[in-house]
């Protein structure tokens, strides 16, 4: 068997340590899918003294991850400490300007600088693996850099973070607010004591700017996906999308259409006879419409240890047959475009629209007229009854639209607000068709 790929493991966290955990109890079973034996040389971490369940014993211990990524003995930088600046980005760069691979779990550090990277990588004969970065266990990086590499993708599109969809799941079969969810996510792990990063988007965000890369050849481009979190969303919604044969899920879409490339994160109503309307708890699922394949959909834990280490293992793996891809992008990083925003654009299946009518003569004249002069065709109107026993000044009105545009939709709903007909902001949901 060959010489061993020897590894240097930056962060001993929970994913961390399970990884290290995997090439250690699995070495066999490890070796021979690698064609040789993977060897974890030397690892950093903030507290040496901290109980992580695994014999580190010897182990070399480094304090600089930078050092570490650059020691002569290691031969692939595993980095797991996470975050977009250093001393990440720090390390990542030593071991790409020496030659090295890196293999990294950080969404973050890849939004922010995997372009720049990926050109170091690809300028000094490596690659960077990050299976782990999107999505945890499902293979959807290999998957749009690899397997569907024939096709022309038109659209990519799915459920990117697990909190969001456990907290809409658990609101929707089991009628709680969105307040009593959070909190049961945050006391069971799956979110954060400061949630916002997840429940308001900007996880997914990260990780659907990755895809798009990938999937259209652009450039990252984080700060120009629209961006919205399931903060808003009340069970008066997910009741209504029962109704109209939906579910309510947080959906990162990427898009190809004739003006550039949509990319938004929000809340989406999809068909309940869809798979992707099927997917509960804190599963993810990201699916990709090819012009050859049609569309495939992967399914799977988007987080989680031992569903990360996973990813992680199977990069490094790669990496150790030397099979891993050589453009980080599926292309050389040179030739990766610049992001287009499309416009706003029409939706196949339109829009979802709540408002809190005032119960008024001539309140939803004004409303669909409104709709009207925006050439905004309703579907349905559903009206229902007070939202409040006490509370007799407003009706809540659902409406669904045919197939329309973004901006001819907030332009009549700017309007209706300025008319001083509805109380409160109104509510407006995306329907996504497969």
């Amino acid at each position: 068997m060959s010489q061993a790929l020897r590894i240097g493991l930056a962060g001993l966290g929970t994913v961390g340590a399970a990884v290290f955990r995997l090439l250690s109890q699995k070495a066999e079973h490890v070796a021979v899918r690698a064609g040789r034996p993977v060897q974890v040389v030397g690892v950093c971490a903030r507290d040496r003294g901290r109980d992580r369940g695994i014999d580190l014993s010897g182990v070399a211990w480094y304090d600089d991850p930078a050092a570490l990524a650059a020691a002569e003995d290691v031969d692939c930088f595993v980095e797991l400490m996470g975050g977009d600046g250093d001393p990440a980005h720090a390390a990542v760069r030593a071991a790409l300007t020496a030659g090295k691979p890196v293999v990294t779990a950080n969404k973050a550090l890849l939004a922010a600088h995997g372009v720049d990277l990926a050109q170091l990588a690809e300028a000094n004969g490596t690659t960077i693996g990050y299976e782990a970065a999107v999505a945890g266990g499902i293979p959807i990086i290999k998957t749009l850099r690899e397997a569907v590499a024939g096709n022309k993708v038109s659209r990519v599109y799915g459920i990117l973070n697990g909190t969001c969809n456990y907290i809409l799941t658990r609101m929707e079969d089991e009628g709680l607010s969105f307040a009593d969810c959070l909190a049961e996510a945050q006391r069971l792990g799956y979110a954060e004591a400061d949630p916002t990063f997840d429940v308001e988007g900007h996880d997914s965000a990260h990780k659907l700017a990755i895809l798009s890369a990938l999937a259209f050849g652009t450039k990252i481009d984080t700060d120009s996906i629209h961006l919205e979190g399931i903060s808003s969303i009340t069970l008066e919604d997910l009741e209504a999308a029962e109704e109209l044969g939906f579910r309510v899920k947080l959906l990162g879409v990427a898009r190809r259409t004739d003006t550039g490339i949509e990319q938004r994160v929000t809340p989406t109503m999809v068909p309940k006879s869809s798979a992707m309307a099927g997917i509960h708890g804190v599963l993810n699922a990201v699916a990709v419409d090819g012009d050859e394949v049609g569309e495939i959909m992967l399914v799977g834990p988007g987080a989680g240890s031992t569903a990360t280490a996973s990813a992680v293992a199977g990069d490094i793996v790669d990496i150790a047959r030397g099979g891993m891809h050589s453009s980080v992008f599926g292309i050389p990083a040179t030739e990766l475009i610049d992001y287009k925003p499309a416009r706003m654009r029409a939706h196949e299946g339109g829009y979802y629209i709540r408002l809190a009518v005032y119960d008024r003569p001539g309140a939803f004249a004004a409303i669909a007229k409104r709709m009207a002069e925006q050439s905004i065709s309703l579907e349905s109107i559903m009206q229902k009854e007070k939202r409040d026993a006490q509370d007799t000044k407003a009706r809540r009105a659902v409406l669904i639209t045919h197939e329309t545009t973004e901006i001819q939709v907030r332009k009549a709903l700017e309007a209706i607000i300025d008319d001083g007909q509805i109380e409160d902001q109104p509510q407006m949901i995306r329907i996504e068709m497969p």
